[in-house]
């Protein structure tokens, strides 16, 4: 028995009604083909483009690596010159990553180039985010702290999604007090002797393409390996619920500070007991 994956719909042409009915109301991810297709974007934003507009910046970079006790969440691995990683990501592999980063508040004008949904309320229109990543990187497997829904648009390359439900968690070995589960598992090739309850769980999948947009509502758990180099952008929007939004507020306050402080104050031990926490809860 192994992880059992199907393929996500994919909509060509979708109302604001019909994608509520039946993707945003029931909390269903679909690939939206066709969202971005008047967007400007689509044709002007390329690697040659963007190294024109911001590749002067330092930029920070993040990699494979595992949790790093010592450190603060999302803390970056290195720093590069944008238009160097760029030059990377086309040319080779690489592992190193960019995410969230909002490089419109270096160039505001681009913002003009692309446009918030229409599908739903609630945009944050002040914190679109883009991700870069090289061939082969991949974005371990995590859920959205801020509990929000996500429309990420694919501009260059490919990429890979693996989605999971909500109440996935404890089969996935989610590690408390975080939004990832344990790091040692690859989701491509698991581990069934190590991590046994992984065996029959279901998930969904696309490759997504350049004008693909994926849609995730809140809570749902993700991989995402670029399989070219390449980049996308993340638009994210409240859920109507308060309850929804005070989830999102309670995991960035004091779910993110009461684990900054454990690594601070306990180190690898408090990593180590994390995960054996995590072990323990997927077999309860």
């Amino acid at each position: 028995m192994s992880i059992s994956f199907k393929p996500l719909t994919v909509e060509h042409d979708i109302s604001k009604e019909e994608f509520q009915r039946k993707y945003m109301e029931p909390s269903r991810p679909v690939v939206l083909r066709n969202l971005s297709k008047k967007w400007d974007a689509r044709e002007k934003w390329n690697w040659e483009y963007l190294k024109n507009r911001v590749g002067d910046m330092t930029v920070p970079l993040y990699d494979g690596s595992k949790v790093d006790a010592s450190k603060k969440v999302n803390e970056p691995a290195s720093h590069m010159a944008f238009s160097e990683y760029l030059d990377l990501i086309q040319r080779e592999p690489t592992d190193l990553r960019i995410f969230l980063f909002n490089i419109f508040q270096y160039v505001p004008d681009l913002c003009a180039d692309f446009g918030s949904p229409e599908l739903m309320d609630g945009f944050l229109d002040k914190y679109p985010m883009m991700f870069f990543g090289g061939a082969g990187s991949s974005v371990f497997i995590h859920f959205d702290i801020d509990m929000s829904h996500v429309f990420h648009t694919q501009f260059q390359g490919r990429k890979k999604a693996l989605l999971f439900t909500p109440d996935s968690s404890k089969k996935l070995y989610h590690v408390p007090l975080s939004v990832h589960n344990i790091e040692d598992i690859d989701m491509e090739n698991p581990d069934f002797d190590k991590y046994p309850a992984l065996k029959g769980l279901n998930g969904l999948e696309a490759t997504l393409l350049p004008g693909d947009t994926l849609y995730m509502p809140p809570g749902w758990w993700h991989f995402m390996k670029y399989l070219d180099g390449g980049f996308g952008l993340s638009q994210r929007a409240f859920d109507p619920s308060y309850l929804c939004r005070l989830h999102g507020l309670f995991n960035l306050t004091v779910v993110r500070h009461t684990d900054n402080l454990g690594r601070k104050l306990f180190g690898p031990k408090w990593i180590k007991f994390k995960e054996n926490l995590a072990m323990r809860r997927s077999i309860a």
